[in-house]
């Protein structure tokens, strides 16, 4: 087992296929120290991500905003709980200086739940996006948001207005497993909230995803992609439960990579626009090359909508 690799109970032992090596180039050491001079938390840190290694040597990393502790307390999730501190106003120009520093042609925001906010920290998402088109208007946007609870619809319709390119919120899992791997959200609510992106721009991509290896059942899988084409999601995100440390949920079952290629072979048929699917998918990963590919796949599908005779001689 690597040094990058999550701790594991002694007797779910890792197969091959998702072990990753310690990050230890160049360009790791240098997006770190980036993010430090900056004050930002990373969730590629906070949530022990196995690929932090690969994306940071490239330059790549997920920003978390509003802080790096959560007020709620996920059985999969390694960023800490506890009560954050008061949100940092210079936090939006940061983002964009490290996006700049970086040369982002991409960027994905995320941050902790707040439930302790007023607006749930729409309103930081807003000033982030608002920053990053300012000082890098080049840079397609994609946010990974919490679902707000109780008060989603607001935030949504405030984070719409100011325009990101993709919209993405997690279901996480399948609704059976919620009370104990996500007992703080709601599933339907989570869907209501990506449902409500494309009710107020149908322009802007939504993303969801999904861990798998928590002991759900493959019926129960096909069921939420069901969920989310119904509230229109364009991209699904399928990837390895890992556990971070032994007090959180254990790894039920290890999906070998043949049935994540069953998976997106599914998921496909139902009609996403893109699936990412493989043990290491996790939501950022390979996010700016797989928002290129989703914008080219809308415009494949517009065009062939407007030229069916056009398609059909091709």
């Amino acid at each position: 087992m690597s040094e990058a690799d999550p701790v594991l109970t002694p007797h779910k032992r890792k197969p091959d296929w998702i072990r990753v090596k310690a990050p230890i180039s160049q360009g790791y050491m240098q997006t770190k120290a980036l993010m430090r001079r900056l004050n930002l938390a990373t969730v590629c840190e906070e949530a022990a991500c196995p690929n932090i290694g690969e994306c940071w040597t490239k330059k790549h990393a997920t920003v978390m905003i509003l802080g790096d502790t959560c007020t709620r307390a996920c059985a999969f999730c390694n960023v800490k709980t506890g009560m954050p501190r008061p949100v940092d106003p210079l936090e939006p120009e940061h983002v964009a200086t490290a996006a700049a520093e970086l040369g982002l042609e991409h960027i994905v925001v995320t941050s902790v739940d707040r439930d302790d906010l007023p607006d749930g920290g729409a309103s930081q998402f807003v000033k982030v996006i608002e920053a990053l088109r300012r000082e890098t208007p080049s840079t397609t946007i994609e946010i990974l948001t919490p679902d707000f609870r109780n008060k989603s619809e607001a935030a949504v319709e405030a984070i719409v207005a100011a325009r990101p390119d993709v919209y993405n919120h997690n279901l996480e899992t399948v609704p059976r497993l919620y009370p104990t791997i996500r007992p703080g959200a709601r599933y339907y609510a989570s869907l209501r909230l990506l449902e409500s992106v494309k009710r107020h721009d149908p322009s802007i991509f939504t993303k969801s995803g999904v861990m798998v290896g928590l002991g759900e059942q493959r019926l129960e899988v096909h069921q939420v992609m069901d969920d989310m084409r119904s509230a229109d999601v364009d991209f699904l995100t399928m990837g390895q439960y890992l556990q971070p440390t032994p007090r959180h949920a254990k790894v039920e079952e290890f999906v070998t990579p043949q049935a994540f290629s069953a998976y997106a072979a599914i998921a496909r048929a139902k009609g996403f626009l893109l699936v990412a699917a493989s043990p290491l998918t996790r939501s950022s990963y390979h996010a700016g090359d797989d928002f290129e590919k989703m914008r080219a796949a809308r415009e494949a599908k517009l065009a062939s909508t407007r030229n069916p005779s056009e398609v059909l001689r091709g």
